[in-house]
C-alpha cells in the first residue's frame, strides 16, 4: 500500500527535522554536519576524477567547513568548463547522493548494493583522501555502523538507514543555502571565492544566478526521488 511508505517518509523527515531544530541534540547533529561536509567535498573530488582530473585529498574542519584539493588542468574538457563542473559537483553532491539513497531504498537488491557502495566509498576516502584525525574518527564510526547494518540483513533497518541518510543529505543542502548565495568569504585571513562564484568566473553570469539554478535542480532531484519511492 502507498500509505505505508508515505508514513515512513513523513516519520523520518519529522525525526530529522527535530534532530536539527531541538537544541538538546547537538551531540547528534555534529557528526551529521561533518557527514554532510564529506558528501559535499567528495562531490568536488569525484567530479574532478570523472572529468579526467586528479583528486588529492580533502579537509573537514571542526566548524563543519571543508575543502577538496583537486586538479582538472589535464581534463578532457575545456579547463574553464571542468573547473565550473567541479565546483558544481560539491553543491549538487549531497542532493544527488540523497536522491540515490532514497530511490535505492525502494527495492531489496538496490538497497543492499547502495549500502555496500556507500561503505566502500567511505573506506576508500579514509584510505586515500582524508588526513585529519577528527574526520578519520567520525567517518570510521559511520563506516563501522553501516557495515554492521549491512551484515545484519534486516530489510526494515536497511530502508530506515537509506531514507534517514538520504533525508540528511537533503537537509545538508538546505543548510548550505546561505553559502549558495555567498560570493566570497574569508578563510585563514585570505579571501576565497564560493563555489557559485567559481562557476560564474569560469562560465558566465553571476553567483546568485547559479545559486538559484542549483537550488532548483536540488528541489527537482528531491521531488523525483521521493516520488519514485512512493510510486507503486
Amino acid at each position: 500500500m502507498k500509505s505505508k511508505p508515505l508514513f515512513t517518509i513523513l516519520g523520518i523527515s519529522a525525526l530529522v527535522f527535530l534532530l536539527w531544530q531541538l537544541p538538546y541534540f547537538g551531540f547528534i547533529q555534529y557528526p551529521f554536519l561533518l557527514l554532510g561536509t564529506w558528501f559535499h567535498e567528495m562531490g568536488h573530488g569525484l567530479t574532478a576524477v570523472l572529468l579526467g582530473g586528479k583528486f588529492y585529498y580533502l579537509e573537514i574542519y571542526e566548524n563543519g567547513g571543508g575543502v577538496a584539493y583537486s586538479d582538472v588542468s589535464l581534463s578532457y574538457l575545456n579547463t574553464n568548463l571542468a573547473r565550473a563542473m567541479t565546483a558544481a559537483g560539491g553543491l549538487l553532491g549531497p542532493a544527488i547522493s540523497g536522491a540515490i539513497l532514497i530511490t535505492s531504498a525502494k527495492k531489496k537488491v538496490t538497497s543492499k548494493v547502495t549500502l555496500w557502495l556507500l561503505i566502500i566509498v567511505m573506506v576508500v576516502s579514509l584510505l586515500l583522501w582524508i588526513q585529519e584525525l577528527l574526520a578519520l574518527v567520525v567517518l570510521s564510526v559511520f563506516a563501522a555502523i553501516l557495515f554492521g547494518i549491512a551484515i545484519l540483513k534486516i530489510r526494515r533497518l536497511e530502508i530506515f538507514t537509506l531514507l534517514f541518510l538520504g533525508t540528511q543529505c537533503v537537509l545538508s543542502t538546505y543548510l548550505q543555502i546561505g553559502y549558495l548565495f555567498t560570493k566570497q568569504f574569508e578563510r585563514d585571513g585570505n579571501i576565497q571565492y564560493s563555489d557559485t562564484q567559481m562557476i560564474a568566473v569560469h562560465l558566465f553570469g553571476t553567483y546568485w544566478m547559479w545559486a538559484i539554478l542549483i537550488l532548483i535542480l536540488t528541489i527537482i532531484l528531491v521531488y523525483k526521488s521521493y516520488r519514485y519511492y512512493l510510486k507503486k
